[in-house]
């Protein structure tokens, strides 16, 4: 059986520690081995050097500001207070253990009692660190792509394959569901890691300024050209520019941008030279170019310089095993902004995001998280602190709707795959989903293959 680890801080310096430990202080205790240090500062270290799921805190709450800080950044692990009776009958002293504590103790300390207090804040620990939708979660990050899901690692691989490549990529994927964090690890797993990386969001530059931002100018070149100025795409030499929205990008400039991925070159505006600039392009874009091009809103010849290599970043709703992971990852990422009651997401709030289609993606995924955190009464956010409807609630309304929804559904899956002699990939292709979506369809509408 492994010995189970406990951090003991005795801000107080009144000798707990030998007290509670019975034994020189790191020595086992009834299967506990104690971690003491004296400071805050201390304690920080540790927690940053090991996992503690359960804490003793003893204090005289001197520095009370330091000490509620603290105890909201290390939410995670399960406090248990130790405070002399007459502190306990303070506002400041109820109010902490309140907010951060799982239980607490009066001195003298009853070995016993606290012996069992240890026990279940270690057993609700374990609980929690099973995989239940409250608990913190170790969440894979790699590429700075949080997650260990199918749809994740597959653009993990992806991603190695096309950053050692000098060629453009064009990356296409939802609004919010992470284009340009896809584009930041291609860069910063290529040959050009140490240069720079300039992103451009071409829907946001000003039509009249487009291409002075972009291309950069001569001085003199236009009333208010005081001096000469670098462009956008200038200041990516020996890194990687990263165009985001390109099919927001005026045609007069998709001429230009060409130009340029063909020759490496650009002309400043009122330059009567070129300058060779050496940048590795990305685009991403959430709209369908080939579509765009048929539709004359963007360049043919752009588009095919452009789709060398293409990566496809998968919506938030086909990485539902990452879900609830990535949900306590913002929580743990905005902790400072929420209510000190709350500690985590209900079961229910777990369930109500699993069965959410999260059309704004990862982007909404945090604008509800941190709503729900500033908004929560209780200690465990639900389903409506997330603006979420509770699933198998009471709302007659919503219940039939959701039934409605779910035969109308199963009706559509079982007639594709009765139309294609129950070939998957077939039927994913007719229903618009991947072959990951439907499986996931299949096994939640109980149809059998």
């Amino acid at each position: 059986m492994l010995t189970k680890q406990l951090l003991c801080i005795d801000l107080g310096g009144n000798g707990f520690l030998r007290e509670a430990g019975g034994r020189e202080l790191g020595a086992a205790w009834h299967g506990w081995q104690v971690h003491p240090v004296k400071t805050l500062a201390a304690a920080a270290r540790a927690l940053r050097s090991q996992a503690f799921t359960v804490g003793v805190l003893m204090s005289s709450l001197d520095g009370l500001d330091e000490i509620d800080s603290f105890l909201q950044q290390h939410w995670a692990t399960h406090w248990i207070g130790v405070f002399p009776p007459r502190i306990l009958q303070t506002p400041a002293c109820r109010r902490l253990v309140r907010d951060h504590c799982y239980d607490y103790h009066t001195l003298p300390v009853d070995t016993v009692r606290l012996q069992h207090t240890l026990g279940h804040a270690h057993g609700w620990a374990s609980l929690l660190d099973l995989g239940e939708p409250g608990a913190p979660g170790a969440l894979v990050s790699e590429m700075g792509l949080k997650g260990h899901g199918l749809a994740v690692e597959r653009l993990r691989r992806q991603i190695r394959k096309v950053a050692g490549a000098s060629a453009p990529v064009l990356i296409w994927g939802e609004s919010g569901s992470g284009k340009e964090l896809t584009a930041q690890a291609i860069h910063a797993h290529s040959p050009r890691a140490a240069g720079p990386f300039v992103p451009i969001n071409c829907g946001a530059i000003p039509a009249g300024l487009a291409q002075s931002e972009l291309f950069g100018h001569e001085r003199g070149a236009f009333t208010g050209a005081a001096r000469d100025k670098r462009g956008l795409i200038e200041s990516a030499a020996g890194g990687t520019v990263f165009l985001d929205e390109i099919g927001d990008l005026p045609l007069a400039l998709q001429t230009n941008l060409l130009r340029f991925l063909q020759e490496k070159t650009i002309h400043r505006v009122g330059a009567a030279h070129s300058i060779a600039v050496d940048a590795r392009v990305i685009a991403a874009s959430h709209v369908n170019l080939l579509h765009a091009v048929q539709q004359g809103n963007f360049r043919e010849d752009l588009y095919y310089r452009l789709n060398v290599l293409a990566l496809d970043v998968p919506p938030l709703r086909e990485r539902r095993e990452d879900l609830i992971l990535l949900a306590n990852h913002f929580f743990s990422t905005y902790l400072t902004e929420r209510s000190p009651l709350v500690k985590g997401f209900s079961s229910a709030a777990a369930q109500a995001m699993l069965e959410h289609d999260w059309p704004g993606n990862v982007r909404e995924l945090i604008n509800r998280v941190r709503r729900a955190m500033v908004m929560a009464e209780g200690r465990l956010i639900v389903p409506q602190d997330l603006g979420l409807a509770a699933i198998g609630g009471a709302g007659g309304g919503n219940a039939a709707l959701g039934g409605m929804r779910q035969r109308a559904d199963r009706d559509a899956v079982q007639a594709s795959l009765a139309r294609s002699g129950r070939n998957i990939s077939q039927a994913a292709r007719e229903l618009g989903v991947s072959r990951m979506t439907l499986y996931r369809l299949i096994k939640k509408l109980n149809i059998k293959c």
